[in-house]
């Protein structure tokens, strides 16, 4: 699983070394520039503003859930996993924020429908069954997160976001990496059967 990671990384490389911190591509028509070719500072173009709202909604969802597995889960793994997710997103949803901000851009400030349904089918869930279904939402979510922070390094315009998504890469990766350690882990122990269980 750690190899899949890093080959999902490595695919990525090429375009995060390449991008221009500062992309002008696709700008909005009353974006501000600094001199031709280069938008003034805390300026975003639409790629920008969706990548910081798409990115919020996982964020705060990573932490709802992160409370909900840590308070349900009786497996130490998960809930290890499950508090990191909350530290980690915690912080990064506030940076996230910060620069945000200083571009004028509205965050969502609670779960959307998607995530509204999964939180709702996780609560009817105990036991192995929760820890499987959390972690493979964990799984697709952190997908979607690299997918988007790459996305951002190679066709934002706000540098500070670019950084922002350029720093926060590899921990997505280790996490996505994490959640299918676990995943698969479990899922071995539960076709074993109940006597799987006792080695938890």
């Amino acid at each position: 699983m750690r190899a899949a990671a890093i080959t999902f990384a490595l695919a990525l490389w090429p375009c995060c070394a390449l991008a221009q911190i500062g992309n002008p591509a696709g700008l909005a028509p009353d974006t501000r520039m600094e001199k031709p070719g280069v938008p003034a500072p805390n300026q975003t173009n639409y790629q920008d503003r969706l990548f910081a709202q798409l990115v919020t909604a996982g964020g705060r969802a990573e932490v709802e859930l992160g409370r909900l597995a840590a308070g349900k889960t009786s497996h130490d793994g998960v809930r290890e996993f499950a508090n990191r997710m909350v530290e980690d997103h915690d912080k990064a949803n506030k940076q996230l924020k910060s620069v945000a901000d200083k571009s004028e851009i509205p965050l969502p400030e609670e779960l959307d429908p998607d995530h509204k349904k999964i939180r709702a089918d996780l609560e009817k869930l105990d036991g192995a069954a929760f820890e499987l279904a959390y972690l493979a939402a964990q799984i697709v979510d952190h997908q979607k997160a690299a997918q988007l922070l790459a996305w951002e390094i190679g066709s934002g315009e706000d540098a500070e976001l670019q950084h922002f998504a350029s720093d926060k890469l590899p921990t997505v990766l280790e996490h996505l990496d994490t959640a299918r350690t676990l995943h698969a882990d479990l899922a071995g122990k539960a076709s074993l059967g109940p006597e799987s269980q006792k080695n938890k």
